[in-house]
């Protein structure tokens, strides 16, 4: 992660919301602000693939881990002023589902 600055190289803000209370900006937090857009990315994806491989069982199936996702896990996203970086978490989550389950 990297200070905040004014002016200079693109930043990258990972912002993280709460599935769980949906569009409630009071259970937002600030993850960090990262140098490169891989460094977001990765941090992102760090946040999915622990809430995912946490609540894994042997025998689930990736739509049931989709869904717990969706309905309880971190929402993660990258605000930048660079357009070619985005990160959307839910898309992150169904792939890593059917990675995980073996779909």
């Amino acid at each position: 992660m990297v200070p905040e600055q004014a002016g200079g190289p693109p930043q990258y803000r990972v912002m993280v919301d709460d599935n769980f209370h949906y569009r409630d900006e009071s259970e937002r937090y600030s993850l960090g602000t990262f140098a490169t857009c891989a460094e977001a990315t990765a941090a992102c994806r760090r946040i999915v693939d622990e809430f995912l491989l946490d609540q894994y069982k042997p025998g689930m199936d990736a739509t049931d881990l989709c869904r717990l996702y969706t309905g309880f896990g971190e929402d993660p996203f990258i605000v930048s002023d660079d357009p070619a970086c985005r990160f959307s978490a839910w898309t992150y989550a169904r792939t890593r589902c059917d990675e995980i389950c073996g779909s």
